[in-house]
């Protein structure tokens, strides 16, 4: 274990344990939630930018869109603006978090977005939550590994290779 950490020290130790830790969790993001995000957000929409589709409105709101056929017409202003601000949110973060551009703001709102996906996911699609610490994977799980993930990045800032230090902003 000496060996392995005075490895770590003469590779990483000049950068500082944080220009490391930020680094790798923005490029965990990439790898594993930032095209999740994108394809999330490329389902909402059909025809224009800011035409909700069906699916996006069975993602959000699936009874309301099983009650009305998956008819968009049928939709209220208010699900269509939820629709919309959930689309921007899922390009507009991912896009920010993997530059290190306002990486702070960004992470909080990505956490937002998925405390409202879990809420979505189990009361609308009655996905189970599961439990902590059960031999299965669950959504709990699931989801609690994302806002660790983001937390280092609120918590942390971008690191050294972002947007964020280049423009000093903290």
């Amino acid at each position: 274990m000496t060996a392995l950490i005075q490895l770590y020290n003469s590779a990483f130790g000049r950068f500082g344990s944080d220009a490391v830790v930020t680094t790798l969790a923005r490029a965990v993001f990439l790898a594993v939630l930032a095209v999740y995000y994108l394809n999330a957000a490329g389902m909402k929409t059909e025809g224009g930018f800011f035409t909700p589709s069906a699916g996006g409105f069975a993602q959000i709101f699936p009874m309301a869109a099983d009650a009305a056929l998956y008819d968009v017409g049928q939709m209220t202003a208010f699900q269509r603006l939820v629709v919309i601000a959930g689309m921007l949110a899922e390009y507009i973060l991912p896009v920010l978090l993997v530059l290190g551009l306002f990486t702070r703001a960004a992470a909080l709102g990505a956490i937002g977005l998925v405390a409202v996906q879990t809420l979505v996911d189990v009361t609308g699609h009655g996905a189970p939550l599961g439990n902590w610490f059960d031999t299965s994977i669950g959504l709990l799980d699931e989801r609690t590994m994302w806002v660790f993930l983001l937390l280092v990045l609120v918590l942390r800032g971008a690191g050294p290779m972002s947007v964020d230090r280049a423009l000093k902003i903290t």
